[in-house]
């Protein structure tokens, strides 16, 4: 079979919404929708009109479906510098986002919602500096959310918490997943063996921003989410490094993994450092559907930042350049899939993909889960 008949085998057909369709194959794994950003500064700013609630960036959201409608539970940087999250609800899933009236989870205070037996001054002190990038996965009944939690005082400590609502009104915080820095957990929809799963990419203090630590992603267990007592399993089930990959220099768990039938797909984020700095890229790796840690990764990444990823009014302020980063993703009956990301830690965005060419990268366009070297040859091509 001819590489042009193998390309046409993945080329899928995919629905934006009810007016439009889009097709996406193997070299345009991600279809950007044309109305982005969805959501902006300017849209929170205009409901949350408080001048000390006025936000810059809105960006890099849990997503979720809630009632028939889909919940993006978003960061957002206040003018002063203190990130907080809040949350816009769509019918569609794509676009009519409404913003709730105030935000949904501000670092926590005395009159919060925590479970029992958290050291509630611990971990006030924990979430002084910001709450950011959460992820949410339904389990039991229950939306578990993961989000960064930064302290305040202690340059440059990060501990991801874990906090559960089944209303999105009252948020229950349980406190750090682990006690130790980390930046990016997601936590498996379903259970494996009996055990919940996660993903984790811990913070590595001896480097500054790549390298190291930041090159690799571990899988864990525990008998009981609320008790935040995972089993991190020393070795990774990636690393990269080896070779010149789009995501040599560092990685980072993404969207909670998504299931299809060919195994589950996660949406991560990658870095190669260059002259310019570390641009963010969007890959994906496919989980075995009985058992997690065994992966095939893409060795070509499917959404790259671009101008598009971040349009602001001429006045508008602009983050991080080069950066696109997903914290959510939804899987419709199709199919096909749709990308959440955020745009130069400005914006948020929409991407659609299908899962059969996000499986497809996998099986045929691999690197070495634990080396990073490429797995096939481009001269036999």
């Amino acid at each position: 079979m001819n590489h042009e008949k193998r390309l046409d085998l993945v080329k899928k057909e995919v629905n934006i919404n009810s007016s439009r369709k889009v097709q996406v194959d193997l070299n345009h794994p991600v279809f950007r929708y044309p109305g982005n950003p969805v959501l902006s500064a300017h849209d929170v700013n205009s409901i949350w009109i408080n001048p000390a609630l006025q936000v810059k960036t809105v960006h890099n959201a849990g997503i979720a479906v809630f009632e028939g409608e889909t919940i993006m539970l978003f960061r957002s940087h206040l003018r002063s510098g203190l990130s907080v999250l809040g949350i816009a609800r769509s019918k569609n899933g794509i676009d009519n986002w409404r913003v709730d009236p105030k935000p949904a989870m501000l670092p926590a205070d005395e009159y919060d919602t925590f479970a029992d037996g958290v050291d509630k001054k611990t971990l006030i002190e924990n979430e002084s500096g910001g709450v950011e990038d959460p992820r949410i996965t339904k389990i039991d009944g229950t939306y578990l959310i993961t989000y960064s939690a930064y302290h305040a005082y202690i340059k440059d400590r990060v501990r991801v918490s874990l906090a559960a609502t089944k209303d999105f009104k009252t948020f229950i915080r349980y406190g750090p997943v682990l006690e130790s820095d980390m930046r990016n957990v997601v936590i498996f929809p379903e259970k494996f063996n009996g055990k919940y799963t996660g993903l984790f990419r811990p913070n590595d203090k001896a480097k500054k921003d790549v390298g190291g630590g930041f090159t690799e992603i571990k899988i864990g267990y525990t008998d009981d989410w609320k008790k935040n007592n995972w089993k991190i399993i020393p070795g990774p089930i990636l690393k990269t490094g080896g070779g010149p990959s789009a995501i040599s220099d560092k990685i980072g768990p993404g969207a909670p993994p998504i299931k299809t039938k060919y195994g589950w797909l996660s949406i991560f984020h990658g870095v190669r450092t260059t002259m310019g700095g570390n641009p963010y890229v969007l890959s994906v790796m496919l989980h075995d559907l009985h058992n997690p840690a065994k992966i095939k990764v893409s060795n070509i990444p499917v959404l790259l930042p671009s101008n598009t990823d971040c349009r602001v009014k001429e006045v508008g302020y602009i983050h991080v350049p080069n950066v696109v980063f997903s914290c959510g993703a939804l899987r419709r009956d199709d199919g096909s899939i749709i990308i959440y990301y955020g745009g130069n830690d400005t914006v948020m965005n929409i991407g659609v993909t299908h899962e059969d060419v996000l499986a497809a990268l996998c099986e045929r366009y691999a690197q070495n889960p634990l080396t990073g070297e490429m797995c096939y040859n481009l001269r036999s091509l």
